[in-house]
Parts: structure tokens; C-alpha cells; sequence
């Protein structure tokens, strides 16, 4: 027999590695499960209802199976976070019961790592300790892991239920007949207490005309922008909106001293301009005809 600090040791790894698969297991398990559930919701909306009841049976089972590897679980939970206390050759009573469940449930699951931990579990505490667990004489397995381990046909108001649920949540009416029975029973039920004898009462007024309707002012799409007018006050009784016209420019000192600067520049300008163009018009006028220098020398000969 190997020392107890090694079959501690091994079962402490084992428990972590059991932890881990039975939660991947219950995901797939639940996820399968949900694919089976759509798969009744629509049998239930074919009509198929016996066939849907015979199904539902498998569902059935495997959350059983889903809620068992829930409570190994939290079993080997509780002998990880207490470890130390397997250290002992006696089990602690403490344990008694999480320890004698794994050993009667951990072969009738198919989770390979929990049968290890058991497997480990009986090393440690020996065959007679593991014999009474798998008989159950001293009854220590939980009550709950004995009812899930049961091999029985679930009963058929489980089964109603199961499919009710599952019509609740797909949004199938089932079971239609009683949906038919519920409002012949609430018409029956108005008619009790109508003196018309169970002729519908117009209770309405006439439709308004649809043309004496006024529309909504707030129709179609808004505009983007808008303005709020301003609000009266004290100052401004009769508030009106103004819109910001362009500014008016004011020249300043330094515009008007360049203007009048422009202003000597362009009539120093025209001065020398007149000048020169009276000095041209004597110095380069047009040259005279021949007649004309003819006169000018006779009237310098006279």
C-alpha cells in the first residue's frame, strides 16, 4: 500500500481534474439538451404530441444525469477545500457521506476522472469501507444521489409539465384544447351578466370623421435648426427676432492718414503729368504742311 501523504497527494490532483470535467460535461449536457427542447417545441406545433411525450422522456433523463454530476461535484468540492482531512486512516465523519456517494454514484456516470478519484478513495480506505459504501448498509450515500440514480419511467405529470415548459417557452400554444375550453369558459362567463341575452353591446361611439380631424403639428421630419425667440423682459416688451446684418466698418486714424497721403501722391502726379504734356506739345508737336511754310516765309519776307 503506498503511504497515505502520496494517496492524498494523487487524490488531491484527481479531485481538481474531476472538478474540471464534470463541469465540461454538464455545459455539453445542457447545451444538448436545449437542441432537444426545440426540437419538442416543434413536434408540439406539428401536432405530434405522442410522439413529443416519448421524447421528452430522454429530456428528462439527461437533466436527472445534469443535477447528479452537479452534486458530485459539489462533493468533490468540499473534499478538495478539506484535504487535510483525509490525511487521517479513518474516515472523518465529516466526509463520511461525500466520500461513500462518490464511491456508489462515480461507476454509473461516464466521467473517467471521478471513477479514478474513487478508485483512489477505496485505496485509501480499503474494501470493506468501500463494500459497505456500494451497499448502502449503513445508509451514508445522500438521499438525493439514491432518487437520481433510480432507473424509473418519470410520471406522466412530470411529463405534462416538461412540455408545458417547453411550449411556454417557444411560444407554442399547448395544450390547444384547453386553450379553446378557457375562452369558451370566460365568453360563457360575460354572457352571465349581460342582459342582452349574448348579443355584443356596441358600447363605442361613432368614428370621428376624419376630415373634421385636425393633424398634428409636430408631422414629419423637424428641421435641424432652430431658433427660440427671445422672451420678453423689462427692457424689451415686444421681443423680436433680428438676424446680425454686416458690420459697418469706421475708418480709423491710421486709414485716413494713408488716404490722405494717397490723395497728395496723386495730385503731385497730375501736376508734373500737365507739365511735361505742355513742354511736349511745344517741343514734339506735328510737323508742318507745306503750304503753311510757305505762308510762315512770305509773311518773314514782308
Amino acid at each position: 500500500m503506498a503511504p497515505t501523504s502520496s494517496l492524498v497527494a494523487k487524490l488531491k490532483v484527481q479531485l481538481k481534474l474531476s472538478i474540471s470535467r464534470l463541469r465540461i460535461v454538464q455545459e455539453k449536457d445542457t447545451a444538448v439538451a436545449k437542441q432537444q427542447r426545440r426540437a419538442m417545441a416543434q413536434l408540439l406545433e406539428q401536432g405530434k404530441e405522442e410522439s413529443a411525450r416519448i421524447r421528452v422522456e430522454n429530456i428528462i433523463r439527461s437533466d436527472i444525469n445534469t443535477e447528479l454530476l452537479e452534486i458530485l461535484e459539489l462533493y468533490c468540492e468540499l473534499l478538495l477545500a478539506r484535504i487535510g482531512m483525509l490525511e487521517p486512516k479513518e474516515c472523518d465523519p465529516g466526509l463520511e457521506e461525500a466520500i461513500k456517494s462518490i464511491i456508489y454514484a462515480a461507476p454509473r456516470t461516464d466521467v473517467k476522472e471521478i471513477q479514478q478519484a474513487r478508485q483512489l478513495l477505496v485505496e485509501k480506505y480499503g474494501k470493506e469501507f468501500a463494500k459497505v459504501a456500494i451497499e448502502n448498509s449503513d445508509g451514508k450515500v445522500a438521499e438525493r444521489v439514491l432518487k437520481k440514480l433510480r432507473v424509473e419511467a418519470p410520471a406522466q405529470e412530470l411529463v405534462t409539465l416538461y412540455l408545458k415548459e417547453i411550449a411556454r417557452t417557444y411560444g407554442v400554444p399547448w395544450p390547444k384544447n384547453q386553450d379553446t375550453v378557457t375562452e369558451t369558459g370566460n365568453s360563457g362567463n360575460e354572457n352571465d351578466g349581460d342582459p342582452s341575452g349574448g348579443q355584443a353591446v356596441r358600447s363605442f361611439e361613432e368614428p370621428y370623421e376624419l376630415s373634421k380631424a385636425t393633424p398634428p403639428r409636430d408631422l414629419g421630419p423637424k428641421s435641424p435648426i432652430s431658433v427660440a425667440p427671445p422672451s420678453p423682459s423689462t427692457d424689451n416688451l415686444d421681443p423680436r427676432l433680428r438676424l446680425p446684418g454686416p458690420p459697418e466698418l469706421k475708418p480709423t486714424a491710421k486709414m485716413s492718414g494713408l488716404r490722405s497721403q494717397s490723395a497728395e501722391t496723386e495730385a503731385q502726379s497730375s501736376v508734373k503729368n500737365t507739365d511735361f504734356g505742355g513742354k511736349k506739345a511745344v517741343i514734339g508737336g506735328k510737323i508742318p504742311e507745306v503750304d503753311e511754310l510757305a505762308k510762315r516765309f512770305a509773311a518773314l519776307k514782308r
